[in-house]
């Protein structure tokens, strides 16, 4: 979105409006003429044999509902944002500005204490934690869900378990900066088979229901392809978002099914940043809230 009204884009259309404009001014101007004296004459256009059409100029009200049309909408441009960036101080953006430049005078002050206070310290401080889960509602809910246990390809937030690490600072770089974590596909390199007996290995990794024949010749083309992400003892890799296997914890669901679909095609998910739009105060706040879900 940011992309999209930046400087380019505001030129863009102010460019696009003023030709169009012209354009009309052009078209009006140039039809501006006098009815000739005499028989009006045809325009030369003959439809179902004798249907013909008189070159006729449109009638006077005409044109001016016309006029009026285009003064109407250079004074509309004038008033309301019509011109890109200009004139922005006007209207709802307006009323936004001022909105957020309240609500920073008004709650600022409060953020900025809590961003001078340790992690730790804010998440055990009811009443951030009762701001962060404000935030929370707010901005993350969408995804993770008013109570932050999450759904299918949304993490759980209280279950203790994290792709990236649960250090206050990491889940804090998390929200600041988002993340994008990316599992490649195997069907093509492993084949249906090689798939199917992964997928049962790794499901006895957590002591879910297998095939144990599948799930001994999955072992090593788990050990072939997969330990280089979620390691030997298939625990995952923090550093690279790579999942632990060996708990109850699954994003996409713990099936057989689920987990074919998931090393066959791979899997891409990513978490968008919040720094920019929330600043570095409020990030502090919402770490120190998900950090306190963790501890719960």
């Amino acid at each position: 979105m940011a992309d999209f009204i930046s400087g380019f884009w505001n030129a863009y259309v102010m460019v696009l409006v003023t030709l169009s404009i012209l354009f009309c001014v052009f078209v009006l101007a140039s039809n501006m003429t006098r009815r000739k004296e005499g028989a009006a004459e045809l325009h030369g256009h003959v439809w179902d044999e004798t249907l013909a059409e008189y070159n006729n100029p449109l009638p006077r009200w005409w044109m001016y509902l016309f006029w009026i049309t285009i003064a109407f909408a250079i004074v509309y441009l004038a008033i309301y944002p019509g011109f890109g960036d200009r004139n922005q101080h006007r209207g709802q953006w307006a009323q936004y500005e001022t909105e957020m430049k309240t609500a920073d005078e008004r709650f600022g002050p409060v953020f900025a204490k809590y961003r001078q206070m340790d992690l730790a310290a804010v998440a055990a401080d009811p009443e951030a934690n009762a701001t962060g889960q404000r935030l929370f509602l707010t901005y993350c809910a969408q995804c993770h869900g008013s109570a932050a246990q999450g759904a299918k390809s949304f993490p759980n937030l209280t279950d203790g378990e994290w792709l990236w690490g649960g250090e206050p600072e990491t889940i804090r770089t998390t929200i600041l900066g988002g993340r994008m974590g990316v599992m490649p596909p195997f069907g093509p390199a492993l084949g249906a088979e090689g798939v199917k007996d992964v997928a049962n290995y790794v499901r006895s990794l957590s002591g879910l229901a297998h095939d144990s024949l599948r799930a001994q010749r999955g072992k090593d083309v788990f050990a072939t392809n997969c330990v280089a992400c979620h390691g030997a003892d298939a625990t995952g890799n923090p550093l690279m978002g790579a999942p632990n296997l060996t708990n109850k914890s699954w994003l996409y669901g713990s099936s057989e099914a689920t987990i074919i679909e998931t090393v066959t095609h791979g899997r891409s998910n990513k978490m968008p940043a919040f720094g920019e739009f929330l600043g570095e105060d409020k990030v502090h706040m919402l770490a120190a809230y998900v950090l306190s879900l963790g501890k719960k």
